[in-house]
């Protein structure tokens, strides 16, 4: 119902069957289900099914299954450090309650904080500005350019940017937008909480092909060093979800060691992140990476004996 009343053009069975995983016939039966409950289904013979113009559903008549899945996501929003977005949240969980039953209400209440999505993000951080994510998903939607001022992570200076934005991401702290920037001529990826002064411009860009977002998250690696480094068993689930590039080749070497290869630009970075896997984790090469682990390494020594 939600289908027909929202879609522009009219819906064929076969789409229908085909998006549901169900048969033709049980498409048909669930029409004339409709059409005992008076809803007003219209049908084209060259078009298919749509709705009668006009007709309005009830909003929002969720189950208890769906309300569940809304709350895990609204709290996983809430414990983020971006406080706009935190606000954002409780602000629709607010309206959410307000239209549903008392049962439903009293449902979502009870699972409020009981569900703890990131507990060391939701207990652990103090909220923050985490940058104009609203204007640039507008931006997005619009097929706007955005113009910024960004300021480096480096030496803090801060240069005016110009980009046609495709994607926003969110990793584990901060939001980050990848588009294409007028001054590299190439695809580039933009901290939000290091922009400022971000507006939507009057340009608008086309897109060549459809967005690929996995593609767009990874290309910034594709030209990095190559990486291999051998990874233990006990740590490998963690080194593979949070790896922050594309694997490009693992093997067993053994039943306790995993040796695995991908790309990456900035060596400082990954030297950094892996030191969270301590000595499960072994650099094969490059050398240059080798070697700043191992001044990484002396470094936190000396500050051990100076402390």
């Amino acid at each position: 119902m939600l289908m027909l009343q929202q879609s522009k053009k009219r819906i064929t069975v076969d789409k229908l069957a085909d998006m549901f995983n169900v048969s033709r016939r049980t498409i048909f039966r669930d029409f004339n289900a409709l059409s005992d409950l008076k809803v007003p289904v219209t049908w084209d013979e060259f078009n298919g099914y749509g709705i009668m113009e006009g007709y309005k559903i009830p909003p929002l008549m969720f189950t208890t299954e769906e309300l569940a899945t809304i709350m895990v996501g609204l709290n996983f929003v809430k414990s983020q450090v971006d406080k706009k977005l935190a606000e954002d949240a409780k602000g629709v969980e607010l309206k959410i309650k307000e239209v549903v039953n008392d049962e439903l209400r009293n449902f979502m209440d009870s699972l409020e904080n009981k569900t703890v999505v990131d507990p060391f993000l939701h207990f652990g951080h103090e909220k923050k500005d985490g940058g104009n994510w609203y204007i640039v998903s507008s931006a997005i939607s619009r097929q706007k350019s955005l113009r910024f001022v960004y300021r480096s992570k480096g030496d803090s200076t801060e240069t005016e940017r110009l980009i046609d934005p495709y994607l926003i991401v969110f990793y584990k702290d901060h939001w980050n937008v990848i588009g294409y920037s007028h001054k590299r001529a190439a695809i580039r990826n933009f901290v939000l909480d290091r922009m400022s002064g971000v507006e939507i411009t009057d340009q608008k860009f086309e897109l060549k092909s459809e967005i690929n977002a996995e593609a767009l998250i990874f290309n910034s690696n594709e030209s990095g060093q190559k990486i291999e480094v051998l990874v233990g068993k006990e740590a490998e689930r963690a080194f593979m979800a949070n790896l922050p590039t594309k694997i490009i080749r693992k093997e067993a070497i053994n039943s306790k060691k995993i040796k695995v290869e991908f790309r990456f630009e900035s060596l400082d970075y990954l030297n950094d992140w892996l030191l969270q896997f301590g000595d499960k984790v072994t650099v094969l090469s490059p050398k240059q990476l080798i070697r700043k682990r191992e001044r990484l390494i002396s470094s936190m020594m000396e500050n051990l004996h100076s402390s």
